[in-house]
This record gives structure tokens, sequence and C-alpha cells, in this order.
């Protein structure tokens, strides 16, 4: 099984380029993962994962996606290598994105900013209008 899930910040916005063959939208961009855990005394490293969006879902990526924004990304780990025109081979190891996702809080202001609310509506900032007084209440 190949599955990656992915919470970090996006290192810049995300490029966007059509293939020549099919006119495909690609989007590609960055995300900085912090590790889980630090060396005593040391500050906490991050890694640099690239991330490749194809179609719809790089759409997504493109439209709403900036650089700092916090998101999810659910996908595959692919590989792939070419030789340039120098005959110098190439290695690459990049995430196919299935599914991302904003990971901001709306209070932060980067979650899509107000086209996205404008476009999905507002979130519930405040929980406690759904709260259950019993278990009568709740429908299982």
């Amino acid at each position: 099984m190949n599955k990656v899930i992915l919470m970090g910040r996006l290192t810049r916005d995300p490029e966007v380029r059509y293939t020549t063959n099919t006119n495909t939208l690609v989007a590609s961009f960055s995300l900085a993962v912090n590790r889980r855990f630090a060396k005593q005394g040391e500050e906490r490293q991050a890694d640099f994962i690239n991330v490749v969006a194809w179609n719809k879902t790089g759409e997504f990526c493109s439209k709403w996606f900036k650089k700092g924004q916090q998101v999810g990304i659910i996908g595959r780990i692919q590989t792939r290598n070419w030789e340039d025109e120098n005959k110098v081979k190439h290695y690459v190891t990049e995430v196919i994105a299935e599914e991302a996702y904003f990971a901001d809080t709306k209070r932060d202001g980067t979650a899509g900013g107000e086209n996205f609310e404008n476009t999905f509506g507002s979130t519930v900032s405040d929980a406690s209008e759904f709260s259950v007084q019993s278990d009568d209440e709740l429908p299982f």
C-alpha cells in the first residue's frame, strides 16, 4: 500500500503548468513538514516535501493555497528519473496529491480569506450551538 498523509506549511505559492500533449493542469508546490521530535537542546527540524497535484485537485490547490498556509495532503509517493540533454540522470521523489485540505483555523485568516468564505459560506466558530444536553438527544 502506498499512502501518504502530510500536514505542513506551503513554502511558496503553487506553480501551475499544463502538459504539452493533453493540456492537463499540473500544480506543484513544496510543504515544510515539522518532524515529530527534536534532539535535546536543538530546534525541531522540518522536511521539505515536493507535492504534485493534477487536474481538479491541482486546480483547487492553485486557486486556494498560498505561501505560508497550513494544509493537509493525502496522496501517494512516486519516484521518477530522466536524463537531460547533457546526458545527466536526474532522480526525484514526490508526493502525488489525491486529496487536499485546509488545515489553518478560520481565525488565522489564512483559510482562503474572504473569497473562500463568499464561495463556500462561513464555518461554525462556536461549537456550543451544537452541544448535547443528554444522551436522549443522540440519534444513535
